[in-house]
């Protein structure tokens, strides 16, 4: 019997997995684990390894001996070393179309939360004081605004749709992006270096990768506009969270929204946590009933998949086996 393997996942139970598995003659093992150690003793000798957040790094890799696939719970997969996994010959799949709806509808909310300033005015409210808590110059129209999209696939430009359905400029630099394809979702193709210093407000919608890490850094926020607002729901480390700590400190950055935070969670006393003018979420944005059901259909199709002999889905390292290929999603 063929054994695929659970690393870790934060749904109540992984019963959907396990029967879409039993049903192909495949035992599934369940953990919730973190450390190296006991990721290798649990995947070494699967045949699918399938994980959440669990680092899967080129030593849990390396030691794996007959794995057919590394399948994430998600669209990014900045836990796994691909590069590792490559030259072990490993595909490593995702889900890249589960919560597109869902991301792009919390990155609205966000953004709107932060030119309106909904939470702050509530929690004052809360507090017993029937008054805005910040300056009228504060509050503002999307419709007189400027806003740029770092990022242009699925997720962005679902949220290019949202925000020019409000009538403002909205700014989008993806490089891997024809200029053709911006313009005709009524946005206009920009330079990083025109993002930030055109934008009122600028919202990540890239991957991790050694080019984006702490894309939004020091020295790019002296290039923004003064009172900048920051948006980020993609991955915690595209920010330099000390860089925008201190610059919401100095007002620079007028107001931040944050699901996703390097480091996360957030720990107990962080400067992020005393700010009014930061709104954060725990890295929610992807959750709904639809979205989390597609998420783990969509893996377990991947895992069947890869051990009945079918096409692989959504390779993201350029492995494809031998006398098979790529399925398009």
């Amino acid at each position: 019997m063929t054994l695929a393997v659970i690393t870790d996942y934060t749904f109540a139970d992984v019963e959907l997995e396990r029967s879409a598995l039993e049903a192909v003659g495949c035992r599934l093992e369940a953990k919730r684990l973190k450390e190296r150690a006991d990721l290798i003793s649990l995947t070494r000798d699967a045949d699918v390894v399938i994980t959440q957040f669990a680092r899967i790094d080129a030593e849990v890799i390396s030691a794996m001996k007959q794995v057919r696939v590394i399948a994430r719970y998600g669209i990014g997969v900045d836990n796994v070393d691909l590069e590792a996994a490559r030259a072990k010959g490993i595909p490593v799949c995702n889900v890249p179309d589960y919560c597109i709806d869902e991301v792009a509808d919390q990155t609205l909310a966000m953004a709107l939360d932060l030119t309106r300033r909904i939470s702050q005015t509530s929690q004052c409210i809360h507090a017993g004081e029937w008054r805005l808590p910040v300056a009228s110059t504060e509050m503002r129209t999307l419709r007189d605004m400027t806003v740029g999209i770092v990022g242009f696939g699925r997720i962005g430009r679902e949220v290019a749709a949202r925000f020019t359905a409000f009538k403002g400029r909205v700014l989008v630099f993806d490089p891997v992006v024809v200029p053709e394809m911006i313009t005709a979702l009524g946005c206009v193709p920009a330079t990083l270096d025109e993002i930030w210093a055109a934008s009122d407000l600028i919202t990540l919608h890239c991957p991790s990768t050694a080019r984006t890490r702490k894309l939004v850094n020091a020295e790019t926020l002296t290039r923004c506009r003064p009172g900048v607002l920051i948006v980020n729901l993609s991955r915690g480390d595209l920010i330099d969270t000390q860089a925008l700590v201190a610059a919401l400190t100095d007002g620079q950055v007028g107001a931040a929204a944050l699901d996703v935070c390097d480091p996360e969670p957030i720990p107990a006393g962080h400067p992020l946590l005393t700010r009014a003018n930061v709104v954060l979420t725990p890295h929610v944005a992807s959750v709904s009933v639809r979205a989390v059901h597609n998420l783990r259909s969509g893996v377990a199709q991947i895992a069947v998949r890869a051990l009945t002999g079918e096409p692989y889905l959504n390779i993201v390292n350029g492995v494809v086996p031998p006398a098979r290929r790529q399925a398009t999603a």
